[in-house]
Parts: C-alpha cells; structure tokens; sequence
C-alpha cells in the first residue's frame, strides 16, 4: 500500500486508483478525443500539444491531471461541476 493510500485509509477518505494503462496525457480533457501522435516512451519530452480535433493547446501535465480526476470521478460515478 503506498504512502497516499494509507493516508486515504487513516482519515477515512474513499482512494480511487486509475488503470496504469489509461492513456491520462494522451487524452485532450475539452474534446476527449486520443492524440496517438504523443505516444510512447519516445515522446516524454513533449511538454505541450495542440489537439489536432479541437486545437486546445496543453500543458502536458496539467491535462494530465485534469483526465486523471475525470477519470476517478467516472470509476466512482459521478461527474465534475
């Protein structure tokens, strides 16, 4: 158990784990549409992206995060405001 986990479980807070396999940096969070041309090992190094279907521009960690909760809230069900 990680260190987040057991802090979740200690304050009674609900922990909600996404697959390693959900493609969070790949994912545009306004359209949702999946940018395959960021994947891979190879392309870490790419901080920002323009989505090719929206043209949002990203910050690669920020939309990151941003799928990541979507994501959780999905699992869990329910929806951000």
């Amino acid at each position: 158990m990680d260190k987040i986990e057991y802090k979740c479980k200690w304050n009674n807070v609900t922990f909600i784990k996404v697959p390693k396999e959900f493609p969070s940096t790949q994912i545009c969070s306004n359209c949702k549409k999946q940018n395959i041309n960021i994947k891979g090992i190879k392309n870490v190094g790419i901080r920002t992206w323009i989505c090719p279907e929206c043209n949002t521009h990203h910050d690669r960690d920020i939309n990151d995060s941003i799928n990541i909760l979507n994501e959780g809230l999905k699992i869990v069900g329910t929806t951000m405001q």
